[in-house]
């Protein structure tokens, strides 16, 4: 059974664009032909491949035609690139924790040749998380704290980001003084990213051994979330990096002095014969190599 590469184009423009109309503006045809296409897919496989909702999303089933559509398109993509000797409209999706994305992964970025890829199109998402958007298909490589390698795809390890507990002076004294820490721990402010940041629990068990209930305020964009620690709100982890500075100043201290979060992370990416995989992979690592602690 082959499946025609304009349905497959088609399919991954509703995913990516969220309804019919969109994808039929990226491709610039009609909603109807859209529509077809889409249809005549679906009736080829005897499978529904997409929820008609706001936003269109995949299937089960359709999760791993969007993965055949990524790889045709970059295979596509690269097979013209060969003969006309520039790459046409290749948009590579990868997905990337926040706080890389803030931090050291894109420098790895300008590091690509702009011959080989016209467009990044990063997604960010937690780096527990990031796997699932690989094997839905969303992106092509990722970012991950996951070492197990997603059906079809390649890990490599790239290093460990170190998170502190940090805290501005004045709050380290209105919350945390004359107790002792794990009794201070259990009402202090907490801050987190999202409800998927688990960092900052992973921290408290590390030093009380107990599971705490604290109040949490919760900022899911990394520049208000160090606001809004700076201003007192709440303590968080940030990567080490960002404060060292400040820490020497006095202008931030250490909730648990001398305690730490290593989170490790991985590149994971589908197993293609792809010269621009190989070389935005060589780039990530060279960027993991200069911003993050060893394996």
């Amino acid at each position: 059974m082959q499946i025609d590469s304009a349905q497959l184009e088609t399919f991954a423009a509703i995913i990516d664009e969220g309804s019919f109309d969109a994808a039929a503006r990226r491709l610039s045809v009609t909603p109807s032909a859209v529509s077809q296409r889409i249809k005549a897919l679906e009736s080829r496989l005897g499978q529904v491949l997409v929820q008609r909702g706001k936003p269109t999303r995949c299937t089960e089933a359709g999760e791993a035609v969007l993965r055949l559509a990524r790889q045709v398109s970059l295979l596509e993509v690269e097979a013209i690139a060969a003969v006309k000797g520039k790459v046409e409209g290749l948009r590579l999706p990868i997905a990337v924790n926040a706080d890389s994305l803030n931090g050291w992964f894109l420098p790895a970025l300008l590091a690509v040749p702009p011959e080989l890829v016209t467009a990044f199109d990063l997604r960010q998402e937690d780096q527990d998380h990031s796997a699932e958007l690989l094997r839905d298909g969303t992106v092509l490589a990722a970012v991950t704290a996951d070492p197990r390698p997603v059906q079809g795809c390649k890990v490599r390890s790239l290093g460990r980001m170190r998170y502190l507990s940090i805290a501005s002076p004045e709050y380290a004294e209105r919350w945390l003084a004359g107790r002792p820490l794990a009794e201070a721990l259990a009402v202090a402010p907490m801050m987190v990213f999202n409800p998927k940041d688990r960092l900052q629990h992973r921290l408290v068990r590390k030093v009380t051994r107990r599971r705490l209930d604290p109040p949490v305020h919760s900022i899911p964009a990394p520049g208000p979330f160090v606001r809004a620690i700076r201003l007192g709100l709440g303590w968080g982890m940030i990567e080490e990096e960002f404060v060292e500075a400040d820490l020497a100043a006095g202008r931030l201290v250490e909730v648990a002095k001398g305690k730490y979060v290593d989170v490790p992370l991985y590149w994971q990416h589908w197993k293609l014969d792809s010269p621009v995989l190989e070389t935005l992979t060589e780039a990530v690592l060279q960027a993991a190599r200069a911003g993050l602690h060893s394996p």
